[in-house]
């Protein structure tokens, strides 16, 4: 059941209605009720994962809290640790370590077989994982309390908005939410119905309609050039941009509507000024949880050198986090030593003011933005890329002449069309500093950028946007 689809609008209509008929305990009675058919939809099997998650971080979260000495708090933590890692290692993983041993042994002159787990992935385990971790890691940390409400608790870790793709909240955020009655305001539900409104479009609109140009283009890279690679590449940032992003606006919307408020997860990322800002506006819930539980947890003793490599480190394992692939590792190297560059850089160069004369300085922000927007877009052939030879072919096409045919440049129109939204919400949102910007306009403003957004989707839907519904959204697979 995905939210694009009839299936969940009739869903979400029933728990909505009985929700506004309810008080606040049997609310949460009904969507812990209701999150877990939403999970279940997919396969209801690994409702059990779900549950056993929840259970393991109440209790380790009580006994780190009851504890009287160090060593039993950090002993409890180690539980909670090593029972959501296994979990996680076991269906995520599993098969990409034994394949890898298998290929080391194997360059070493030993033939083994490598053993694999024959079972589909637990849709949204990367996220409730990484989200029950955090309030464990938290509770030790003695940045939070408890919660012996055992219901809500299990809600927090379940709640059907965000279960399956985020944003990964901090119990510090939404657990409150869940134990405190809410109040639904005219606001909320006119910024929800926004959300869910502007989610759509960039779903339903954006990204499946680039889909069409980018599974097209990353199957048949071979008959292409540099030019149609590129077309694949960028068309590939904006489809995961409007996919993602999109998911998490209507998760956000549905929760207002209820009366709870989700963290933004997507700031105007193609608005960056430089590299290291990037992922302070992409996925802002894993790239604070890595920050806060990898980063600051490697230390800092040794100087600067040592906090460049834990950045290595961090990125390297939020690559790892979005799939058993040496892609996504590579992925995530790339990116660290992307900032680890950009860090000496600024190092060597040190920029005084007064250094350079205007038109100097306006290149060099204007080549900052440029660079950080194209050094993240071109990463996305790693992201993509099924494979290691895959992503070495796409790139030996990238210096590939040719001459472009009328695929290409149909191609290239499409590409055209269905960025202009994303780059007009950037820029607003990126100047504005507020994701609700549309909803602070005034008069005839207001009105026209809905007839304009109207009239974009009527000109969308006859230039032939995949407007069906009903794909599933691209981090489900993480």
């Amino acid at each position: 059941m995905v939210f694009n689809s009839i299936e969940f609008l009739y869903f979400f209509l029933l728990v909505y209605a009985l929700y506004l008929a309810l008080d606040h305990k049997w609310q949460n009675r009904m969507l812990l009720l209701a999150s877990y058919f939403f999970y279940g939809w997919w396969d209801w099997r690994f409702l059990s994962l779900l549950l056993v998650s929840t259970v393991l971080d109440f209790a380790c979260g009580l006994r780190i809290a009851s504890a009287r000495t160090s060593a039993a708090r950090r002993g409890w933590l180690a539980v909670s640790l090593a029972g959501n890692l296994s979990m996680l290692g076991f269906f995520k993983y599993m098969n990409f370590f034994s394949a890898s041993f298998a290929s080391m042994l194997s360059s070493l002159g030993l033939q083994v077989n490598p053993w694999s787990l024959k079972v589909i992935l637990p849709v949204g385990i990367s996220f409730y994982t990484f989200q029950t971790l955090s309030y464990t890691l938290d509770v030790y940390r003695g940045t939070l309390k408890p919660t012996r409400k055992f219901l809500d608790f299990a809600l927090f870790v379940s709640f059907f908005p965000q279960l399956v793709a985020g944003p990964i909240e901090r119990a510090s955020n939404l657990l409150g939410q869940m134990i405190n009655p809410r109040t639904i305001s005219r606001d909320k539900v006119l910024s929800g119905l926004y959300l869910i409104a502007v989610g759509l479009l960039k779903k339903i609109i954006i990204a499946d309609s680039l889909a069409r140009i980018v599974n097209r283009g990353y199957a048949n890279y071979a008959s292409g050039g540099w030019l149609d690679i590129l077309i694949y590449v960028h068309a590939f940032a904006l489809q995961i941009y409007g996919d993602f992003s999109g998911y998490s606006n209507i998760a956000r919307g549905l929760s207002r509507l209820m009366g709870f408020d989700l963290m933004v997860n997507f700031n105007a990322p193609f608005a960056v000024a430089r590299i290291p800002e990037f992922f302070a506006r992409w996925h802002i819930s894993l790239s604070t949880w890595v920050r806060d539980y990898v980063f600051k947890s490697l230390g800092r003793s040794g100087g600067r050198w040592r906090v460049q490599v834990n950045t290595v480190i961090a990125m390297t394992v939020m690559g790892l986090w979005h799939g058993a692939n040496w892609t996504f590792v590579l992925w995530g190297f790339y990116f660290g030593m992307l900032q680890v560059g950009y860090n000496l850089f600024r190092k060597i160069v040190r920029p005084r003011p007064g250094m350079w004369n205007p038109p100097m300085e306006r290149f060099w922000a204007v080549a900052s933005r440029v660079f950080a927007v194209e050094a993240f877009i071109m990463g996305g052939i790693l992201f993509r890329a099924t494979s290691l030879s895959h992503t070495w072919g796409m790139l030996k096409h990238l210096v590939r002449p040719d001459i472009a045919g009328a695929a290409t440049f149909r191609n290239l129109i499409a590409l055209s069309i269905y960025a202009a939204p994303i780059i007009v919400e950037n820029a607003c949102v990126g100047t504005t500093r507020d994701e609700l910007w549309y909803m602070k306009q005034r008069g005839r403003s207001r009105y026209l950028i809905a007839l304009l957004t109207l009239a974009y989707v009527l000109y969308a839907y006859f230039l032939g946007a995949n407007v069906k519904g009903g794909e599933d959204f691209i981090y489900f697979q993480f």
